[in-house]
């Protein structure tokens, strides 16, 4: 008998479906998040945010700011702050390529995903640059001409 195949949505925890909307994204990385006991029991518990999460450098380190991961239900006075900033593992050329990228006007790096891989929790991040309102409708009308297309062709 062989094993079942997982599928990478398997284990999907959160996604910002927003940063997508708000943002182009040019490229995505998967990075480790440095957690505490109880952060990751809340994270396998599905209590995490990324609405209004972002990345940013401090002293050559990638830093996770503004991701809500509420407390553990049966944590005690051990929990976590909800909101505390956590630290992001990536190798060391793609913290230069992360750096040379947001050093552009109007780039940023956002949390598209947490899921988990072999039992840690990941991140996949993306370089983003904020769309217009103009690119936004856009992107709705392009959608839309796309479903049309699949209505149509579903039918012949």
């Amino acid at each position: 008998m062989m094993a079942k195949k997982t599928r990478p949505d398997d284990n999907l925890i959160a996604q910002n479906k927003k940063a997508r909307h708000d943002y182009a994204v040019t490229d995505t990385y998967e990075a480790g998040m440095v957690l505490t006991g109880t952060e990751i029991k809340s994270i396998r518990a599905r209590r995490i945010n990324l609405k209004d999460g972002y990345a940013q450098f401090y002293n050559d380190e990638l830093w996770l700011m503004n991701v809500h991961i509420s407390e553990y239900a049966g944590g005690n006075i051990f929990n976590h702050d909800p909101l505390r900033n956590r630290k992001l593992l990536l190798h060391r050329k793609e913290l230069q390529k992360l750096r040379s990228a947001i050093s552009q006007k109007g780039v940023t790096i956002v949390p598209l995903k947490v899921y988990l891989k072999h039992g840690y929790a990941k991140v996949l991040i993306g370089v983003a640059k904020g769309k217009h309102e103009y690119d936004k409708r856009n992107d709705l009308k392009k959608r839309e001409q796309d479903r049309q297309i699949e209505r149509v062709l579903k039918h012949y």
